[in-house]
């Protein structure tokens, strides 16, 4: 039997915030978690501990971070089975994304000496720091399934616009993860591995009450119907769309490594100043997320549905409240710029030089816009192979862009390579969008 498709929801402004605005809360619930993570270890009046779990922290980050695309395609590939109306497909789309995510989980894992010994090799610290984050990491890389799987869950509860449920994940998983940062390390002084056990069992809880959430699609037959779920066709097509997302944030990280490797020559200072001001660049990808999201989610259900009209008004619309936030982002950063720099650093040389590359800060927010929107938009449309064509173009660009301007203008040369670097993924990703319309089949 054919499905049938849902009844098409009018895409509002009141749709689109309801979406956005519980990301946006998730987002800043993420900062207070290292703040206290630091804060406890800072207890312990020794400076080993606060190093270890920063670098843990950092490591085991950057390894699961490698699996991120896991929650954009699955928000993509389900938001268009949920629009299509296949609710089978929807539940069976859980199934595979919690499958990857045990076998990834598994493999880091199985290979935790190998992978940790190449951590060190990167990024060396004294004996006693090494030690720490040894048991640091030996006790949080036992929960690295359910880490990668709540990447899945994450997307696929945005995938049906329930951003509600993802605060609430965050909110009580960061909201344990603190009560027992607390309880292990200073009330019964278990240093640096209560940390880690601290967010061990926060994020298995977090897993646990995530599965609940998306206890619906267990009610559904079809999450273990073993032949839909191995169906090749949706396995090569979920390869394919996690394969590209994978080899595009490979190349925006690329971009993103080189520019502090590059500032690094040009002293401890300047490090610190690009250190500084990337946290605004922090700020405005956790303002701008709600709404990119909520393109993923809406965008998504329209090509789904086969509905083109619907697809560019939910496109437009999350747009335009991304403008909105842009706009309020770069007025803040103009007005109160000096004033978070100051709250970052108490560094006097830091501060003043800092001050001398805020301009640049101001502008990321618009020049940002358009690549953090499109991102979703075509995340939404499944058009992956063309979020990696110009990513790679703009990688080329900003490459070109660094060999031409630092020489001539120094750190200033470098913000501006990456500020060309953003444009050029606007423009490029913007060129395609006529495409990404062309390719809906219409069914409305």
């Amino acid at each position: 039997m054919a499905d049938i498709l849902p009844p098409r929801a009018a895409i509002t402004h009141r749709r689109v915030l309801a979406i956005s605005i519980p990301i946006v809360l998730s987002n800043a619930t993420v900062p207070i978690l290292g703040a206290v993570d630091t804060a406890v270890v800072g207890q312990l009046g020794q400076a080993a501990p606060i190093g270890a779990v920063g670098i843990g922290a950092i490591i085991l980050s950057a390894i699961y971070w490698v699996f991120g695309f896991l929650r954009m395609g699955t928000t993509g590939l389900t938001s268009q089975a949920h629009g299509a109306g296949q609710t089978g497909e929807v539940a069976a789309m859980l199934t595979r994304a919690l499958m990857v995510a045990f076998a990834g989980g598994a493999a880091i894992i199985a290979l935790q000496s190998l992978i940790f010994r190449g951590a060190f090799l990167l990024s060396p610290a004294s004996p006693e720091v090494e030690t720490l984050v040894q048991q640091y990491m030996a006790i949080r890389v036992w929960s690295a399934p359910a880490i990668i799987a709540l990447y899945g869950v994450t997307g696929w509860l945005i995938a049906q616009e329930r951003t509600k449920a993802v605060l609430v994940l965050q909110v009580v998983m960061n909201g344990v993860n603190i009560l027992l940062d607390l309880v292990f390390v200073l009330g019964l002084d278990w240093g640096v591995p209560g940390v880690a056990w601290a967010t061990f069992i926060a994020e298995w809880s977090g897993l646990a009450l995530g599965l609940w959430l998306c206890r619906g699609a267990f009610r559904v037959a079809a999450w273990r119907d073993w032949p839909r779920v191995f169906d090749p066709v949706r396995l090569r097509l979920m390869m394919a769309v996690n394969r590209d997302i994978l080899l595009r944030s490979l190349m925006l990280q690329g971009i993103f490594v080189s520019f502090l490797f590059t500032g690094s020559d040009f002293g401890d200072v300047t490090l610190a100043v690009n250190q500084v001001l990337l946290q605004f660049l922090q700020i405005t990808a956790y303002a701008l997320d709600g709404f990119a999201f909520a393109a993923e989610a809406l965008v998504g259900q329209a090509f789904g549905r086969g509905d083109r009209a619907t697809l560019r008004r939910g496109a437009i619309l999350s747009s335009l409240w991304g403008v909105i936030v842009t706009l309020g982002l770069c007025a803040v950063f103009a007005i109160f710029g000096g004033m978070i720099i100051d709250l970052m650093t108490t560094a006097e040389n830091v501060r003043a030089e800092a001050r001398v590359f805020l301009v640049y800060m101001v502008l990321a927010p618009a020049v940002g816009l358009a690549p953090w929107m499109l991102d979703g938009i075509f995340i939404g449309a499944t058009r992956t192979a063309d979020m990696r064509n110009m990513m790679a173009i703009s990688l080329m660009i900003y490459i070109a862009a660094v060999l031409a301007l630092v020489p001539l203008l120094g750190n200033h040369g470098l913000w501006l390579a990456l500020l060309i670097s953003f444009m050029a993924r606007g423009v490029t990703l913007g060129l395609r969008y006529p495409s990404l319309e062309r390719s809906v089949v219409q069914r409305i």
